[in-house]
């Protein structure tokens, strides 16, 4: 069985699978039946196409005129990532005789450029700037699916809903804005046959994950006076506060990680229970750290009953959890520089780490990104990490496969090892 997000399975015919997806788009623009080897992803997106009343010989419309297209994509978050896109798409759509092409939310495309015979053919098909391109509109393909679903698609041949596109084959990815995690629109890539190979929709993936990346570096930098925190990835956190830069100990960065998780405050019993391992800590020894820490942070930063910071504090786990709520993955690892104060011990923070870590790591498998994956497993905290290893392999391409699932077994039988030579529970 393969790989559900390719269109071509690896080794097969592209023109008897040609065939058979005619065969298949007839059958349900028929009856409404799915029959085989319609992906599941096709054929959602084929049965939203019908609930939608979309027509098999849809054909595309422009929405704007000229002058107001150029203005609007002007101003669109994606211009400003186009540098991105033709460097990296640029040559190997000129070399395939391919096109790049980039659409809002809505699935209206603001640039189409590549190879000139390639653009002719695609002007005949409507397949321009101005044109709406969503699955409402033009049925399954690549750019407008991969809007509706927030998720990388490659569309092939006959897997497209209308008949005009079953020569193309596309792959597209969405781009997500970094800071809320909306899809901002999606990359797309648009030609023949060739496309339907997997390194298409894992470049198209690379990408897009590229062009998050560098909206993130150009989003305009924090107040100097906004109140910071940096803790993941560090033993003993920096703070930022009015503007100075204040190098905590390892007691208060714990305590400000705990403020900055709960900015409603903690009273004394709550972030005592949080910060020692004994249960018997006396109170007057949280209340002179405390004191320490209001003296270092200066007057009326530090408010007790319950203690908590004055103004806000925004810390960088915080900004990476939000990210992660917000489906937008490549922003929250960005921002994710590993363990949130890997060397503490106090019960809260640990429990706080775990999660963190937990959330991150669930999401870079869940989305099957080989570059993510590959992001988490070159890092300290996830090169042991069998499981990612294992679903980094199953993300590759079967040729680049070897290495990753050597890794895969290299860990099973240390990680076994050490099970078989781990003391055991003594039985009754």
């Amino acid at each position: 069985m393969g790989d559900p997000s390719l269109a071509l399975p690896g080794g097969a015919d592209p023109v008897e699978r040609t065939r058979v997806l005619r065969r298949a788009h007839e059958a349900f623009t028929r009856d409404g039946r799915v029959e085989p080897p319609v992906r599941a992803v096709i054929a959602k997106s084929w049965r939203r196409c019908a609930r939608a009343r979309v027509s098999p010989e849809c054909a595309p419309r422009l929405d704007r005129a000229e002058a107001e297209l150029l203005g609007y994509r002007e101003q669109h978050p994606l211009a400003r990532v186009m540098p991105l896109f033709r460097d990296l798409v640029g040559a190997f759509a000129a070399h395939g005789a391919h096109l790049l092409a980039v659409c809002d939310a809505r699935g209206e495309l603001l640039w189409v450029e590549g190879e000139a015979a390639t653009l002719r053919r695609a002007e005949r098909l409507g397949f321009v700037p101005g044109a709406r391109w969503a699955e409402t509109a033009m049925g399954t393909n690549a750019p407008g699916t991969a809007v509706a679903v927030g998720e990388p698609v490659q569309v092939f041949g006959a897997e497209h809903f209308s008949r005009r596109v079953h020569p193309w084959t596309c792959a597209a990815a969405p781009v997500r804005d970094p800071g809320t995690g909306r899809v901002l629109g999606a990359v797309d890539i648009t030609g023949g046959d060739g496309l339907a190979h997997p390194h298409s929709l894992a470049f198209v993936q690379a990408v897009a994950r590229a062009a998050e990346a560098q909206l993130a570096l150009l989003a305009p930098e924090p107040p100097a006076s906004r109140d910071t925190l940096d803790a993941l990835g560090r033993d003993e956190a920096l703070l930022v506060l009015g503007g100075r830069r204040i190098p905590l100990g390892r007691r208060h960065s714990e305590i400000m990680a705990l403020l900055a998780h709960h900015p409603g405050g903690l009273s004394g019993e709550e972030l005592a229970f949080a910060l020692y391992e004994e249960e018997s800590v006396a109170a007057v020894t949280l209340r002179a750290e405390m004191s320490r820490l209001r003296a270092l942070l200066g007057t009326g930063n530090l408010l007790s009953r319950p203690y908590r910071t004055a103004a806000p504090l925004e810390a960088d786990f915080t900004a990476v959890t939000r990210h992660l709520a917000a489906g937008a993955v490549s922003a929250a690892l960005t921002r994710y520089r590993g363990p949130l104060l890997p060397a503490s011990s106090a019960p809260g923070v640990v429990r706080l780490r775990r999660r963190i870590e937990e959330q991150a790591r669930a999401a870079v498998i869940a989305r099957a990104d080989a570059g993510l994956l590959t992001d988490w497993v070159c890092s300290p905290w996830g090169a042991e990490d069998p499981a990612v290893w294992r679903a980094l392999a199953a993300a590759l391409p079967p040729q680049s496969r070897p290495a990753a699932l050597a890794r895969v077994r290299a860990l099973d039988e240390e990680f076994g090892v050490r099970r078989a030579t781990s003391p055991q529970p003594a039985r009754s």
